[in-house]
């Protein structure tokens, strides 16, 4: 007999007992719901919402596989700095492979397993079934934090962004946060230490930072909001050769993965643009305030103001946010004006935040975060100007 068979009998043993949303779920993970709604009008689809998390996840997976190579990869260039002289050679190695699974994966077992254990429980405890919403959220935490963080900070936080980020407002379609971000920024106010600084981004560079040869791991913002050169070029940026949180450095492989959301209809083209044309916007502003004059390489924002415009969109976690955590259908604005509005209000806040704030240059997080709070109210403006202009054109018509 068959694991589907055998799912289906214990689904059925358990049917209407605390523990049924726990074979439920399992069962439409692995298989497609073999039941359906019979009364009401309905929109009938070939998929469901795990299907559609997981389509999230396959677009994901190539900047997991790549945050693996590169947490080993920046470690051994820690030791020995001759190796970013080559870094396309020197990249996809064994040695780097190895070292990224035993840092990388650690992250992704225990982002998983306690998110999922939340979630189990509150399906028991509340008598419904389990919710897919952290099928993606569980990948998105292990990419967007440091690679030493430690597991039990991991952990801590997890449950706190699935219990006050989701679960509190009703679960998975009620969450007015996004949930990965919600954890972030749990760990960033919680431990900053472990979130900031020049020694957090590679591993074991606090380990490394006695030894007068190794490099201190900083990220290319950590740099320019010091005013100081960062020693990465720009194709370095690009292609992701960089410090930086796990899966958050390859620009190219997150337009990779946007084409793909947006070709399959999940992630919106919209919020995408409009979240790039906002930083744009910022950047030519922060450019033009630099090459008038009225800020000086004395300035603590000089580093940041000065950097050139497009460079903003390919360093720190702007590109991932933008493609990943900005599109989230539940948090993001659901009318089409409004996510034009909504994204390009997170493009524009995020460089200003990056900027203003050199103790955290990474603001695309907290202005999506902003902007999530702020989603309802612009649709809600959106909508009522969709009336006003109808009812003007109704008494024109009727006049």
């Amino acid at each position: 007999m068959g694991l589907k068979q055998n799912l289906h009998k214990l689904k059925e043993k358990y049917k209407g007992t605390k523990m049924a949303p726990a074979f439920n779920a399992l069962h439409t993970f692995l298989y497609t719901p073999n039941e359906t709604t019979h009364s009401g009008s309905h929109v009938r689809v070939v998929d469901d919402l795990k299907r559609t998390m997981n389509t999230v996840i396959m677009a994901l997976v190539p900047c997991l596989l790549f945050g693996i190579f590169n947490a080993g990869y920046q470690h051994y260039a820690a030791i020995d700095n001759s190796l970013r002289l080559d870094p396309v050679a020197n990249f996809f190695t064994m040695d780097n492979f190895l070292m990224g699974c035993i840092t990388v994966l650690p992250l992704v077992i225990v982002s998983y397993g306690v998110g999922l254990l939340v979630e189990f429980i509150f399906a028991i405890i509340k008598k419904h079934e389990v919710e897919e919403g952290y099928l993606v959220t569980g990948m998105l935490v292990p990419l967007i934090v440091p690679v030493d963080i430690p597991l039990w900070m991991l952990a801590v936080a997890v449950i706190f962004g699935v219990v006050i980020g989701k679960e509190v407002f009703g679960g998975t379609g009620m969450n007015i946060l996004n949930p990965a971000l919600t954890i972030r920024a749990f760990l960033f106010f919680a431990y900053p230490t472990w979130m900031s600084g020049d020694k957090v981004w590679v591993h074991g560079a606090k380990e490394m930072a006695a030894q007068p040869d190794a490099i201190s791991g900083e990220t290319i913002l950590g740099s320019l909001a010091q005013n100081s050169e960062p020693i990465y070029s720009t194709w370095d940026m690009f292609w992701g050769f960089i410090p930086g949180s796990v899966g958050e450095t390859s620009t190219f492989l997150i337009l990779i993965g946007a084409l793909f959301l947006i070709f399959t209809k999940i992630g919106s083209w919209r919020i995408i643009l409009s979240t790039v044309l906002g930083a744009i916007a910022m950047g030519l502003i922060f450019n033009g305030v630099v090459n008038a004059g009225w800020i000086g390489e004395g300035s603590k924002f000089y580093g940041l103001m000065s950097e050139t415009w497009w460079h903003h969109l390919i360093i720190g976690g702007f590109a991932f946010g933008a493609v990943y955590m900005a599109t989230d259908p539940v948090t993001a604005s659901q009318t089409n004006k409004g996510k034009w509005i909504y994204g390009f209000l997170i493009g524009f806040l995020g460089i200003m935040i990056r900027v203003f704030n050199p103790a955290y240059p990474e603001g695309i997080m907290l202005a999506i975060l902003l902007m999530n709070v702020f989603a309802p109210t612009i649709d809600h403006y959106v909508v009522q100007g969709n009336i006003k202009r109808r009812m003007k054109r109704f008494k024109v018509k009727t006049a």
